[in-house]
């Protein structure tokens, strides 16, 4: 079967301007203001695509042109343990990971995912550039696997301290490369690499939170848990790094409003962040629009310490226009942080209550919804989403051979923009 592209049109958050997609459009080229871009699809009805498989059933509110090989929806299930121990009627859990017992069989056990398979069916076939993404850990796992599978070239920046992030049931697809930042370098580092590289018109930037693509792509996770529940939910749980996940479910719970059959609420956003690395919780209970500063020696030094590595982006798409701020402010959200301390705690109790593994930053949403129900927050009878976004690796690791792969190069990005360049185009 051929894929007929979905058709949408792009809308500036700042100003309301729609205007059409060049291809790969990152920014409203007219706007006064820093504006995130968002898709307004012809389809204006969430329809599942029973004709396509995996992660593609959601492919009408996916800005794609092809679908691609190997993909897995997230998974939505009513939570029995976790629900009895907190004492919540309504408690759906959105699992994106490896867990055959409920259905799901993300490889790379992340809902990263959900980001790659949209963001790589969004270029075209015949796109020459090499796509370049940076990335703390799971993404880079996830972009890999999918652009390995499909035969898509891809740079990988990474911290190098974040290497052991990189592993998989086969070795990559030589379109693959991995450039990494040096020993103790942070996320940030590895931004700025490949911030270089695309200098070159060899390189594509992948673009992170302001990709309609990736964030349309973690967005059906509350499409899935609609599908389950067949109603908006009243609150959402979620750790953040970038936030853009949380950007994502507002945009398609406004998306679900329009359509008029599952409700209009608009979903109480409750995103967490991991003690010490709290940019966005200090800066959103400081109220403030703009994110409270923070050193690059001070940003290093958080990540160095916190248990959810992933969570450690200290910049964030917090300010700009649709990003995490507003989407906080239009559904009277809140940010909560959770020490390393409790991580452990809930990882333990998970894989009791649930019966599986989770990784630290999806522990950080689960204890963040234990705070918020003993605060009240949320109530014995409300709806309530959380989405898991990683879990299941120490059973995939036990079941399959695992292969860690390495870097092709450590650069320190202090270097010149021409000499890593010129670097990087030598390994393609």
């Amino acid at each position: 079967m051929t894929f007929k592209p979905t058709d949408y049109k792009l809308m500036n958050c700042a100003d309301g301007r729609i205007f059409e997609d060049a291809g790969w459009t990152l920014s409203d080229p007219q706007s006064k203001t820093p504006s995130l871009v968002r898709a307004v699809y012809a389809n204006r009805k969430f329809e599942v695509r029973d004709d396509l498989d995996g992660f593609y059933r959601f492919a009408n509110w996916l800005p794609i042109k092809r679908t691609l090989s190997n993909s897995c929806p997230p998974v939505t299930y009513r939570s029995k343990g976790l629900a009895d121990l907190l004492k919540l009627d309504n408690l759906f859990i959105t699992f994106s990971g490896y867990y055959p017992e409920i259905g799901a069989f993300m490889q790379t056990c992340s809902f990263k995912e959900t980001e790659a398979y949209s963001v790589c069916a969004r270029l075209p076939r015949d796109e020459e550039r090499v796509l370049v993404v940076a990335s703390a850990g799971n993404t880079a796992r996830a972009f890999a696997k999918v652009c390995s599978d499909n035969g898509i070239p891809l740079l990988l920046s990474i911290p190098y301290d974040n290497i052991h992030a990189l592993w998989f049931d086969k070795p990559l697809d030589d379109c693959v490369k991995i450039m990494a930042a040096p020993a103790g370098a942070d996320y940030f580092d590895a931004i700025a690499l490949a911030d270089k590289v695309c200098e070159s018109g060899r390189f594509l930037a992948e673009g992170g939170a302001k990709n309609i693509a990736r964030r349309d792509g973690m967005g059906t996770t509350i499409l899935s848990a609609v599908e389950k529940i067949g109603q908006i939910p009243d609150a959402y749980f979620q750790a953040i790094g970038s936030g853009t996940g949380t950007i994502a479910v507002w945009e398609n719970n406004l998306r679900l409003i329009a359509d008029g059959r599952f409700g209009t609420k608009k979903m109480k956003l409750y995103p967490s962040q991991n003690i010490p690395f709290t940019i966005m919780y200090d800066s959103w209970k400081a109220a403030s629009r703009d994110l409270l500063p923070l050193t690059p020696e001070d940003a290093r030094e958080q990540a160095s310490i916190i248990k959810a590595k992933v969570l450690s982006n200290r910049k964030p798409p917090y300010s700009i226009a649709g990003g995490v701020y507003d989407a906080l402010t239009d559904t009277g959200g809140d940010i909560y942080n959770v020490s390393n301390s409790e991580i452990d705690l809930w990882k333990a109790k998970f894989l009791e209550l649930e019966g599986t593994d989770i990784y630290s930053a999806a522990a950080v949403a689960v204890s963040s919804l234990d705070k918020a129900v003993k605060e009240g927050r949320v109530g014995r009878e409300d709806i309530i989403m959380l989405n898991i976004t990683g879990g299941g690796e120490a059973f995939a690791k036990s079941s399959k051979d695992v292969v860690y792969e390495e870097p092709d190069i450590v650069l320190d990005p202090s270097l010149g923009s021409a000499e890593i360049i010129r670097r990087i185009e030598e390994l393609f």
